[in-house]
Order: structure tokens, then C-alpha cells, then sequence
């Protein structure tokens, strides 16, 4: 036979694979090119809420909405393509829920701290997160802080989620004598976003994947039925300008050399440092990512792409990005590659041309997914150990100071300084790490001098 025949294929030869295949190993996964389109989908669908979110919450401080649209969308899809085509997982990222929170109400709104300047603590959070996925410091710290505080943390952004969505919904109002009460149920906008939640839950409990965006699609159109929000000008349009951010977390860097400042980027950082080790661990465990050991590969490649892509968002003017737990949706859906996360990566390029219906996502729409995102994330209060006072105490504080006085950082500080003493005063200090001892004072420092 010539050198330059070959003999027909027979049945035993192995299928030649595609470059796509080869790369993400979609075979040795199980998987195929037209599930991980679906996966990639279905992630999108289910965290495409942020995309609306997103600008209303980080619109509170006065920064432009169309620009915190374009940089919402351009950060979620740097995040989710890094991940794809480098960590190759099937998680997605977007400007956190939570996070968002902090900046606007916390940092902006109740420091009185320049959103500008909040934007350069974003992109310094997102560098020292860098730093400490390539050092492998991160282990560290996030072994320091105990499980009972990372789930209070997680449920406590929770519960202050969805206050801020029933404030927002007017369900809950001020009142002087009693700071909060029932708000009036039949104005029309209050029943709009009532009927949102309503829609939300209903889909929920259906299992559709996507719920939570849909909710906000059906709110909306009810809306504009019923004249309690104003028809969009167009829903294609020009992709807005990000000037009015671009840039100003770089030029601000120097606003961060204050003790104040200091408080805020930690805060930020450890935030970022819990949401995104317990995506990680949940989605991989669903997936069957995790080793024997209970350890997930490339565990750094996948922490890299988050911090890259927060330093991304924070110089085209969004808050911190991290992973998505809503990427379960996809892993759902058969998703066990990069390339899930390539499809969802793309779908939000391609809604940047969508922003005019950014006019019709009013507060009111967005209420039940604040709400909803809420019920979501105070799960974790389930795996808190409330039979132990050193651990309920700390939880429970941490849990309730966040929404009581409106600032995520001060809940998680209370509850940290909280914790260390009490475990001191039980006798069992030498189980407390000395990091732990360390931001101990840091928080009472902070609630001395610097706690509004």
C-alpha cells in the first residue's frame, strides 16, 4: 500500500474529534456541541436579570444608567469567556448581587464616599484579589473565617437584598414613629411590583429556568398595559456611551489612601472572596467537578477570571463581578464545559443593543428579583449551628445588622468582632485564627473612628 493511501476507517477506529471537541474535551466530558449551546442558554436566561438590576441599584448614586448597562454586560462577558476558554468550567460571572448593594447603599449612599472613588476600591479589590489567587494566600484567609460566619454573611446580603427590593417596591416604608411599616398596597406601582413577585415565586416553584428573568419580562409588559410605567422609545437601539465611568476607577486611585477607604476595600474583598469559593464549590459539586479529596482542578484559573474580570468592570464603571450560582441552571441543562460558558459569554454581547428597555425596568419591576435573589441567598441560615450561643450569637447579628442599619460591611465587622470575643471569652481562643484576631481590631477601629 502507497504512503500516501490510507486504509478505510474501520469500526474500531477512534472518531476523529473537532478543534472545538479537542479544546473544551467535550467527548471526555460526556457531553456534546449542541447541550452546551443549551447550557449556555439556560445560564444566561437565569442571570440575565442583573443586566436590568444591575444599573437600577448602581443608578441610586447618581451614576449614568446607560453606561452601567454597557459595563454590566461587557464585565459578565469577560468574566464568563476568561472562565470558559481558560479555567474551561461552565460557570458564569456578572457585577454581584450583594456587592452592588454595597457599593450603592452602603459605600456611596451611607459613607457619603464619591462612586468614583468606590469604583477605584472595586479595581484595587479586584487586584488584591488577583494577588491572592496566584499566591494561594486565599486558602488561607477564607480557612480562617469559620463556616457558621460565611453562611451568616451570605444570609445576611440575603435578607438586605430583599429589604431594599420590598423598600423599593413601596411594601415596606419609612415611618417616624416605628422607622419602618406597611406601605400602602393599592397604589398602583406597589401592585405592580406585588403581581411581579407574585409572577416570580409561581415560576419558581414551576422549576423553569429563567424565572427570575422572565418575572421581570411579565412585570414589565403588565406595566406598560396598565400605565403604571412609560412604553420604551425603541427596544433596539444605539449601544450607550460608557465615558461618563470609563476610567474613573484608575484616575481615583489616589482617594484610597484613608483608613476609611481601607475598611471598604477589605470589605469588598472578603465579600467577594466567600460568594465566590461557595459558587465555585456548589456548582463544581454539581457537576461532579470536585476530586477525592473534595478539591476542585484549576481552582485558581477560575478565581483569576473573577478578579480580572472586577478589575475589568471597575474601569468601565460597575461593581464587583464574581461567579453566579444561577450557572447551576446550566450544569442543569447538561453544561460541563468552557464552551457552556463561551454561549453565555456571547448572549451578553449581543444584549448591549437592548438597553432602551432599561426605561421600562423600573424599580418597581425589578423588586421580586431583589426579593427573590434574597430568599436565594439566606439558604445558608440552614447550616448555621444555633445550638452553640459563640456561634448563634455572632450569626444572628451579623444576619440582623445588615438591613437594620443599611450597610453590609457593618454586619459583617459586628458580627467578626462578635465572634472573636465570645470565643475568646468561652475558653476556646486557641481555635480562633490569628487573621481572625487581626481583623478584630481592624473592626473595632472601624466602628470607633470611622462607622456612620
Amino acid at each position: 500500500m502507497s504512503e500516501h493511501t490510507r486504509a478505510p476507517e474501520t469500526a474500531e477506529d477512534p472518531v476523529p474529534l473537532s478543534g472545538v471537541d479537542r479544546f473544551f474535551r467535550l467527548t471526555e466530558n460526556g457531553t456534546n456541541v449542541r447541550t452546551e449551546i443549551i447550557a449556555g442558554v439556560t445560564t444566561f436566561l437565569a442571570m440575565a436579570y442583573i443586566i436590568f438590576v444591575n444599573p437600577n441599584i448602581l443608578g441610586e448614586t447618581g451614576m449614568d444608567m446607560g453606561a452601567i448597562f454597557v459595563a454590566t454586560c461587557v464585565a459578565a462577558a469577560l468574566g464568563t469567556a476568561i472562565m470558559g476558554l481558560w479555567a474551561r468550567y461552565p460557570i458564569a460571572q456578572a457585577p454581584g448581587m450583594g456587592l452592588n448593594a454595597f457599593f450603592a447603599f452602603t459605600v456611596v449612599i451611607g459613607l457619603g464616599i464619591p462612586w468614583e472613588t468606590a469604583l477605584a476600591g472595586t479595581l484595587m479589590s479586584g487586584f488584591l484579589f488577583f494577588l491572592l489567587a496566584i499566591t494561594g494566600v486565599r486558602e488561607m484567609i477564607v480557612n480562617a473565617i469559620p463556616l457558621n460566619m460565611k453562611l451568616a454573611v451570605g444570609a445576611g446580603i440575603g435578607v438586605f437584598i430583599a429589604f431594599i427590593g420590598l423598600k423599593n417596591a413601596g411594601i415596606v416604608v419609612a415611618d417616624e414613629a416605628t422607622a419602618v411599616t406597611l406601605g400602602d398596597l393599592t397604589v398602583g406601582t406597589t401592585v405592580l411590583a406585588v403581581f411581579g413577585l407574585l409572577v416570580t415565586a409561581i415560576l419558581l416553584i414551576r422549576g423553569l429556568k429563567g424565572a427570575v428573568f422572565y418575572g421581570i419580562i411579565i412585570t414589565a409588559v403588565a406595566g406598560l398595559v396598565f400605565g403604571q410605567i412609560g412604553a420604551p422609545d425603541a427596544i433596539v437601539g444605539q449601544i450607550p456611551s460608557v465615558a461618563p465611568t470609563f476610567g474613573e476607577a484608575i484616575v481615583n486611585l489616589p482617594e484610597l489612601l484613608t483608613a476609611q477607604m481601607l475598611i471598604v476595600v477589605l470589605t469588598m474583598l472578603f465579600v467577594d472572596l466567600f460568594d465566590t469559593t461557595g459558587t465555585l464549590i456548589a456548582v463544581a459539586n454539581q457537576a461532579g467537578f470536585l476530586d477525592e479529596e473534595g478539591k476542585l482542578p484549576r481552582a485558581n484559573r477560575a478565581l483569576i477570571s473573577d478578579s480580572v474580570a472586577t478589575m475589568g468592570g471597575a474601569v468601565m464603571g460597575t461593581s464587583t463581578t464574581t461567579s453566579y450560582i444561577e450557572s447551576a441552571a446550566g450544569v442543569g441543562a447538561g453544561g460541563r464545559t468552557g464552551l457552556t460558558s463561551v454561549v453565555t459569554s456571547g448572549l451578553f454581547l449581543l444584549a448591549l443593543p437592548f438597553s432602551p428597555l432599561l426605561a421600562v425596568v423600573t424599580q418597581e419591576v425589578t423588586a421580586a428579583a431583589l426579593i427573590v435573589v434574597g430568599v436565594m441567598m439566606a439558604k445558608g441560615l440552614g447550616g448555621i449551628d444555633w445550638s452553640k450561643m459563640e456561634y448563634a450569637i455572632p450569626a444572628f447579628t451579623t444576619v440582623v445588622v445588615m438591613p437594620l442599619t443599611y450597610s453590609i460591611a457593618n454586619g459583617i465587622a459586628m458580627g467578626l468582632f462578635m465572634y472573636t470575643l465570645l470565643m475568646a471569652v468561652k475558653g476556646r481562643h486557641r481555635e480562633i485564627h490569628p487573621i481572625l484576631y487581626g481583623l478584630a481590631l481592624v473592626f473595632l477601629a472601624y466602628f470607633i473612628w470611622f462607622a456612620e
